[in-house]
């Protein structure tokens, strides 16, 4: 066991106007399975990167183990070779027996191996590039995102595989991934960076704690602050009267009073203003300790739907439905039957390449929506109701380009509710001036679902939302949702989400 050291980091890109990372310092040790926490666009894909050695920085990096990236970079070529072929040139030094061992952990046998690369399913491809990735030694692991677009069965495969390892620093949105496979956590928050033992939930459970406790300190303070102030504004007005009776009196009134009588108003007012004095030093100390007390507090604002109430109960009817690509030779969907009623919130529950996103794009097809289907034959009844309006979010973004106000001008949105809902999403105003092909792919999927919470419809159609969105607008999602409780039928393999979210589920 080891320990990698950050001492005084300081990063930040060319041309931004804010500091990634700033003087920040912590260590870990390099035999914990740590996962990495924190909002879109705080930077931990950049930390990775910076321990890649990929970016300059000030600060410094002590570490006496070679780091490993996951997922490897493979260019078009590699890309349509078979992974044999190409594991010396992405890993030094790694050993094809190795790497079947691991796939064995993984549930996959050494041929795909030998398959080109680019004929293997998402899944496929995460596990090979995993068993490359764990197949050295002495390698401190950076894993990003590893199950991003695995359906429900590679998500499982690939949990209990990281259960098993340890040496590594996973960044996931995934709660359930979080909780199964770490046993600490880095977390980036608003103001500070902060390690500590435990999973996901023991982390969570101490931060709802903590941020509690701050919450009631700083009522506390802000309390004591206006009491402390009544006061010395209270004692400075009684100052400034005594301090006017020095000079003049009436004898009738005041027989008693002589011209010594001066010099003990005087003593009296300076024991007063001293005491003023005093108050504003304790307001001073109030107000500092304040301070800080709520910079990680993590607040989501309440996002608000207008979901439309179509006449018709049954707005999607699929009725014994078969769909083949030209060319195929297996149909993908085959006898499908169900149907949408208002109030349904229904996942599509499947493995990859089953036909969840095909299913999505034909009902916005037969809604009148562009789904880039291509060619394909058909049978049975897959309708919608007429007059249906759809609001969709698709896996792809891609088509993002310019800024956020390019594309609000392009779409026709309203750019004041495009800007506040962004903004409530937690997307910095800064990044609406930026080209949205320098986002994180967090903030363009936040970008495609602020664009139809905007849209108005009788129907929400979501293909896998929540690739790389953060922890935190995960939940504030899911509270919209259960609020509001518009029709929805989505692909999700966030298995928490889907819980919280939805009343059915159609497996495929």
């Amino acid at each position: 066991m080891s320990q990698i050291s950050v001492n005084g980091l300081t990063f930040y890109y060319e041309g931004s106007f804010d500091n990634i990372f700033e003087d920040v310092s912590f260590s870990i040790d390099t035999d914990w399975k740590l996962g990495f926490i924190g909002r879109n666009g705080k930077g931990k894909t950049t930390f990775l990167n910076i321990l890649m050695g990929k970016y300059a920085y000030r600060g410094s990096v002590s570490a006496s183990v070679r780091f490993e990236y996951f997922p490897y970079p493979l260019t078009d070529e590699q890309i349509n070779m078979s992974a044999s072929e190409f594991i010396a040139d992405i890993k030094q030094g790694s050993e094809e027996w190795r790497v079947i061992c691991e796939l064995s952990l993984l549930g996959e046998d050494a041929d795909i191996l030998y398959r080109p690369f680019s004929t293997l399913s998402h899944g496929e491809r995460t596990k090979v590039l995993l068993a490359v990735l764990f197949s050295g030694d002495n390698d401190f692991l950076l894993i990003d995102e590893p199950t991003n677009h695995l359906d429900s069965g590679a998500r499982e495969t690939v949990k209990e595989y990281l259960a098993s390892k340890s040496g590594f620093i996973l960044v996931s949105h995934d709660r359930d991934l979080l909780d199964y496979c770490i046993d600490h956590v880095l977390v980036l928050n608003r103001k500070s960076i902060e390690v500590q033992n435990g999973n996901f939930s023991d982390w969570w459970e101490n931060k709802q704690r903590k941020d509690k406790f701050a919450i009631a300190e700083n009522e506390k303070h802000k309390k004591e602050i206006k009491k402390l102030r009544q006061s010395a504004r209270r004692t400075a007005e009684w100052a400034d009267k005594n301090e006017r009776t020095k000079i003049g009196f009436d004898p009738i009134k005041e027989n008693d009073r002589c011209i010594s009588t001066r010099s003990y108003i005087g003593a009296k007012t300076k024991k007063m203003q001293s005491r003023v004095k005093q108050m504003q030093n304790r307001i001073a100390h109030e107000i500092e300790e304040k301070e800080g007390l709520l910079s990680d507090i993590e607040r989501t604002a309440e996002l608000k739907l207008t979901p439309l109430e179509h006449h018709k109960n049954i707005l999607v009817n699929v009725r014994d439905y078969s769909f083949r690509y030209k060319d195929a030779e297996q149909p993908v969907l085959n006898g499908i039957t169900f149907d949408v009623k208002k109030g349904d919130r229904i996942t599509l529950v499947g493995q990859n390449g089953c036909g969840k996103s095909t299913l999505i794009k034909r009902i916005l097809q037969s809604a009148g929506m562009d789904s880039g289907l291509g060619d394909f034959t058909e049978s049975g009844i897959c309708e919608t109701a007429s007059g249906l309006i759809i609001s969709s979010v698709s896996q792809d973004t891609s088509f993002l380009h310019g800024s956020v106000w390019d594309f609000c001008e392009e779409k026709g949105l309203d750019r004041t509710m495009l800007g506040a809902l962004l903004r409530q999403l937690d997307l910095e105003r800064v990044q609406f001036t930026k080209n949205m092909e320098d986002f994180s792919e967090g903030q363009k999927k936040k970008v495609l679902i602020a664009v139809s919470l905007l849209t108005p419809a009788h129907l929400y159609i979501w293909d896998e939302p929540l690739n790389y969105i953060d922890i935190f607008s995960r939940m504030q999602i899911e509270k919209l949702l259960n609020e509001y409780q518009p029709t929805l039928l989505f692909v999700e393999h966030d298995v928490r989400f889907r819980e919280l979210v939805a009343n059915k589920a159609l497996e495929l």
